[in-house]
């Protein structure tokens, strides 16, 4: 079968598929069904329902995989988008706010992006329940947020998380506590998919449990998925009812995408007689940003183009800053209405993202994903705004979080903005070694978070803890060899240093 599946990959690549690789692909479509439908046998009532509609958008996701004819983009025909449909933030903020603001408010729903686990710092359950300043947690901060924004406008824009399977009981837990808050908060679960054997292309799960060894057949398929699971929960409808008309989407991890109201103001007004459906967030390329997806134009339409998409040949260029300036922030603006005309018309079109994994037992597995911004193609009147970098905060890592928890920002109303006494606009590059990776250890290696107003530059390695009030300046690394530690010592002021050897403070 292995043989069979290669060969078919091959054809599918190559351009076309023979007579035999047409049968084989009918044949894996066929096997896909009969394994789905083995597993919709299981369930009953509304867990059906459910499964049935999750089974349907992967089977179709499977059969548009197999039915792959070579690279999704030609690289010749890639084109610098037209200037007046990336628009620079500062043009649109120049026009000012209109008396209005409470009733564009009134017409939005803030969508946070909550399906991840917080694993790759060391967490288990949701990554939105980390604390990140003063014991508040990425939740916490998102509802004061919009909590402000109620109050302050006297508007009900409401909050809703797309949870997954594995975030949305820890979620709901947790939501208990905003019972009496001034934000509405909905909840709906993205997808669950069935992650497949790299060589056969079959289901590796055996049964629907998410839970003990079969936790690792399952999966949730990206954020692209928003779309399908939105409109099938029956929220959107819901909300389309209660009058509003655009969601914000973003990441529940990017501090820095708060809702803003001129890039609202623009969205609800007419460009050109028209109104626009959707509006993606871009801002400046750095040079730790070079694998983010781009804005194109591409035979005639705004597209994403993602480095997955790029051919091997054309990688170097794309990773360019002087010829792609620009990436995806994934901080979207989009149209209510239009998601529920192209869900209705099965016109969402997404290139697919294959995902290899290995899993515990050793065995290879892909999963089919999509991206949220990929369907910017399918929506009319799109167009990308060039945010200031102060819009795209993610924090992925410890040395993310290092940056959030300093007082470089200054927390407000649940929004962090960068300090006024910092000279320079741009963040420190910070890079933290192995030692730091998990939140709980590196916790245990700050007494306090150093200052770091003045800091460009700090690199960390090996075994080193800080003490108390320790000011950071210009360029700091600190490496502690393999064997060796060392104990920034309390009220210790670092400046364009390099530390090395060992240097313990054995009495604290």
């Amino acid at each position: 079968m292995a043989l069979y599946v290669a060969d078919l990959r091959k054809g599918m690549l190559n351009g076309g598929m023979s007579h035999f690789q047409e049968m084989m692909r009918q044949q894996l479509e066929s096997s896909i069904h009969s394994e789905m439908e083995k597993l919709l046998g299981t369930t009953v009532g509304a867990e059906r329902e459910a499964c049935k509609k999750d089974f349907e958008g992967f089977r179709n996701l499977f059969h548009r995989f197999l039915q792959v004819k070579g690279p999704s983009v030609e690289w010749i025909k890639i084109q610098r988008p037209p200037e007046d449909s990336i628009q620079p933030y500062d043009k649109i903020a120049a026009r000012g706010l209109p008396d209005g603001v409470a009733d564009s408010l009134n017409k939005l729903v803030v969508v946070k992006l909550n399906g991840g686990l917080g694993t790759s710092m060391g967490c288990k359950g949701p990554k939105s329940l980390i604390s990140v300043r003063n014991e508040n947690t990425f939740l916490d901060l998102t509802v004061q947020q919009i909590e402000h924004l109620n109050k302050t406008y006297n508007t009900n824009v409401p909050l809703v998380l797309m949870n997954s399977f594995n975030t949305d009981e820890d979620t709901k837990k947790i939501l208990q506590k905003y019972t009496h808050h001034r934000v509405k908060i909905h909840t709906f679960n993205q997808s669950r998919y069935p992650r497949i054997n790299k060589e056969s292309l079959l289901p590796v799960s055996t049964s629907l449990s998410t839970t003990g060894q079969n936790a690792e057949g399952w999966y949730p398929p990206g954020h692209g998925d928003i779309y399908a699971s939105f409109y099938n929960s029956g929220l959107l409808e819901q909300l389309i009812a209660e009058g509003k008309e655009y969601i914000f989407v973003s990441n529940i991890d990017n501090l820095g995408a708060t809702v803003d109201l001129h890039i609202l103001n623009h969205l609800v007004g007419r460009h050109n007689g028209k109104r626009c459906e959707f509006v993606m967030e871009v801002t400046d390329k750095t040079r730790a940003d070079v694998k983010g997806g781009t804005l194109i134009e591409y035979e005639g339409k705004l597209r994403l183009l993602e480095i997955a998409q790029v051919p091997k040949a054309h990688v170097d260029e794309f990773k360019s800053v002087s010829k792609f300036k620009i990436f995806n922030t994934n901080n979207l603006w989009i149209s209510l209405a239009a998601i529920k005309r192209l869900q209705e018309q099965e016109a969402m079109d997404m290139e697919i993202i294959v995902n290899t994994k290995t899993l515990d037992g050793g065995q290879n597995v892909i999963q089919l994903e999509t991206a949220v911004g990929a369907a910017i193609k399918c929506f009319d009147n799109a167009m990308g705004i060039n945010v200031p970098r102060s819009r795209f905060l993610p924090v992925k890592t410890t040395s993310d979080l290092l940056l959030v928890m300093s007082n470089l920002y200054s927390l407000h109303a649940g929004s962090l903005t960068m300090s006024p006494r910092r000279e320079f606009p741009t963040t420190p590059h910070v890079k933290l070694g192995s030692s730091f990776t998990k939140v709980q250890e590196y916790l245990t290696r700050f007494e306090s978070i150093p200052d770091m107003l003045e800091l460009d530059h700090l690199t960390v390695s090996g075994d080193v803890t800080f003490g108390k009030n320790v000011s950071l300046k210009g360029t700091v690394i600190i490496i502690a060899n393999h064997g060796d530690r060392i104990d920034i010592p309390a009220g210790s002021m670092l400046e364009n240093k390099i530390v090395s050897g060992n240097l313990r403070i054995l009495d604290h």
